[in-house]
Protein backbone atom coordinates (compact mmCIF):
# COMPACT_ATOMS: atom_id res chain seq x y z
CA UNK A 1 0.00 0.00 0.00
CA UNK A 2 1.38 3.39 -0.95
CA UNK A 3 1.25 6.23 1.56
CA UNK A 4 -0.42 8.39 -1.10
CA UNK A 5 -3.61 6.32 -0.66
CA UNK A 6 -4.06 8.00 2.73
CA UNK A 7 -4.93 11.20 0.84
CA UNK A 8 -7.84 9.45 -0.88
CA UNK A 9 -11.00 10.63 0.89
CA UNK A 10 -12.58 7.21 0.34
CA UNK A 11 -9.67 5.15 1.70
CA UNK A 12 -10.75 3.37 4.92
CA UNK A 13 -7.74 4.31 7.05
CA UNK A 14 -9.25 4.89 10.49
CA UNK A 15 -10.36 2.38 13.09
CA UNK A 16 -13.61 2.87 14.97
CA UNK A 17 -11.71 3.90 18.10
CA UNK A 18 -9.67 6.47 16.20
CA UNK A 19 -12.76 7.80 14.42
CA UNK A 20 -14.75 8.06 17.66
CA UNK A 21 -11.90 9.88 19.39
CA UNK A 22 -11.42 12.28 16.50
CA UNK A 23 -15.14 13.06 16.29
CA UNK A 24 -15.52 13.16 20.08
CA UNK A 25 -18.32 10.59 20.03
CA UNK A 26 -18.79 7.19 21.58
CA UNK A 27 -18.12 4.15 19.38
CA UNK A 28 -21.79 3.26 19.91
CA UNK A 29 -22.73 6.35 17.87
CA UNK A 30 -20.73 5.05 14.90
CA UNK A 31 -22.18 1.56 15.35
CA UNK A 32 -25.70 3.05 15.32
CA UNK A 33 -25.01 4.82 12.01
CA UNK A 34 -23.73 1.53 10.60
CA UNK A 35 -26.77 -0.40 11.88
CA UNK A 36 -29.10 2.19 10.36
CA UNK A 37 -27.33 1.93 7.00
CA UNK A 38 -26.27 5.59 7.08
CA UNK A 39 -22.57 4.67 7.09
CA UNK A 40 -21.19 1.43 5.75
CA UNK A 41 -17.60 1.19 6.91
CA UNK A 42 -15.24 -1.25 5.25
CA UNK A 43 -14.50 -4.32 7.35
CA UNK A 44 -10.91 -5.41 7.90
CA UNK A 45 -9.90 -9.05 7.55
CA UNK A 46 -10.64 -9.45 11.25
CA UNK A 47 -14.09 -7.85 10.91
CA UNK A 48 -13.18 -4.48 12.41
CA UNK A 49 -14.77 -1.34 11.02
CA UNK A 50 -12.56 1.08 9.07
CA UNK A 51 -13.67 4.60 8.21
CA UNK A 52 -12.69 6.94 5.39
CA UNK A 53 -12.44 10.72 5.57
CA UNK A 54 -15.67 11.01 3.58
CA UNK A 55 -17.45 8.84 6.14
CA UNK A 56 -16.06 10.90 9.01
CA UNK A 57 -17.44 14.06 7.37
CA UNK A 58 -20.83 12.36 7.07
CA UNK A 59 -20.72 11.22 10.71
CA UNK A 60 -19.84 14.77 11.77
CA UNK A 61 -22.83 16.14 9.85
CA UNK A 62 -25.12 13.50 11.38
CA UNK A 63 -23.86 14.38 14.85
CA UNK A 64 -24.57 18.07 14.27
CA UNK A 65 -28.11 17.27 13.15
CA UNK A 66 -28.65 15.05 16.21
CA UNK A 67 -27.38 17.87 18.40
CA UNK A 68 -30.06 20.08 16.81
CA UNK A 69 -32.68 17.56 17.98
CA UNK A 70 -33.37 15.69 14.75
CA UNK A 71 -34.08 11.98 14.73
CA UNK A 72 -31.87 9.49 12.90
CA UNK A 73 -34.43 9.18 10.10
CA UNK A 74 -34.79 12.95 9.67
CA UNK A 75 -31.02 13.53 9.81
CA UNK A 76 -30.32 10.80 7.25
CA UNK A 77 -32.97 12.25 4.90
CA UNK A 78 -31.43 15.71 5.19
CA UNK A 79 -27.95 14.37 4.48
CA UNK A 80 -29.23 12.39 1.47
CA UNK A 81 -30.99 15.48 0.10
CA UNK A 82 -27.86 17.60 0.64
CA UNK A 83 -25.85 15.02 -1.30
CA UNK A 84 -28.38 15.02 -4.15
CA UNK A 85 -28.35 18.82 -4.27
CA UNK A 86 -24.56 18.90 -4.37
CA UNK A 87 -24.50 16.36 -7.20
CA UNK A 88 -27.16 18.32 -9.11
CA UNK A 89 -25.20 21.56 -8.73
CA UNK A 90 -22.03 19.86 -9.96
CA UNK A 91 -23.91 18.47 -12.99
CA UNK A 92 -25.41 21.89 -13.77
CA UNK A 93 -21.95 23.48 -13.63
CA UNK A 94 -20.62 20.75 -15.94
CA UNK A 95 -23.46 21.29 -18.43
CA UNK A 96 -23.07 25.07 -18.32
CA UNK A 97 -19.34 24.72 -19.03
CA UNK A 98 -20.08 22.35 -21.92
CA UNK A 99 -22.69 24.73 -23.31
CA UNK A 100 -20.36 27.72 -22.98
CA UNK A 101 -17.70 25.79 -24.91
CA UNK A 102 -20.11 25.06 -27.73
CA UNK A 103 -21.41 28.64 -27.91
CA UNK A 104 -17.86 29.89 -28.51
CA UNK A 105 -17.48 27.66 -31.59
CA UNK A 106 -19.99 29.33 -33.84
Amino acid sequence: MGVDRLDDEDYPAMTMGQAAELLEVQPAFLRSLDAAGVLTPVRSGGGHRRYSRRQLVLATRMRALFDEGLTLDAASRIVALEDELSAARARIAELEAHLAGHNGDG
